[in-house]
């Protein structure tokens, strides 16, 4: 699938093996500092690819330069509700943000994993930017190695899942 976006030179389409290293960069550098980061983003995409769980990889260009990208992986619940999906990283580069390029990848990818049946989403991150998506603090399905103060759901469905949600092992370890 690709999207013309924002500008007459920007397209968002899913991402292709040549576009890893890219990736990689983008998610190394976009990450750099973030007091909701782990460091090692740019690695969980490289894990979750690994393990044949990257649900869905969008990348935005400019001018055929990526300098943007999102991932949605596989989540489970406590009380086995399916299908769920974790959102991140997302990354821009830092020159380009600003410009609405993170809010094109997020809601084209929010629309793609509904697509796919999904009952919700989960992530960990900034939740001042987030809330703007739909996604609010969620401390009561908060995974217990995530910070509570960042963990945020975004429901696709009426019924709130019971107990807490596990991010896919790529986010803790290797796989």
């Amino acid at each position: 699938m690709t999207s013309k976006l924002l500008r007459p030179d920007a397209v968002i389409r899913d991402e292709q093996s040549t576009d890893h290293q890219a990736i990689h960069s983008i998610t190394e550098i976009a990450f750099r500092g973030r007091p909701y980061a782990g460091g090692d983003e740019q690695d969980v995409i490289i894990r979750l690819r690994n393990a044949h769980d990257l649900t869905l990889s969008l990348v935005y260009l400019i001018d055929s330069k990526i300098v943007g990208q999102i991932t949605f992986s596989p989540a489970t619940v406590a009380d086995a509700s399916q299908p769920w999906f974790a959102l991140g990283p997302v990354s821009v580069l830092p020159e380009f943000q600003g410009q609405g390029i993170g809010s094109k990848l997020i809601n084209l990818g929010l629309s793609r994993i509904v697509e796919l049946g999904a009952r919700g989403c989960i992530l960990t991150g900034n939740p001042i930017y987030y809330q703007r998506f739909g996604f609010e603090l969620c401390p009561e399905n908060c995974p217990v190695n995530e910070p509570e103060e960042y963990f945020m759901l975004k429901l696709f469905v009426s019924k709130q899942p019971d107990g807490p949600f596990k991010f896919h092992e790529a986010f803790y370890d290797d796989v």
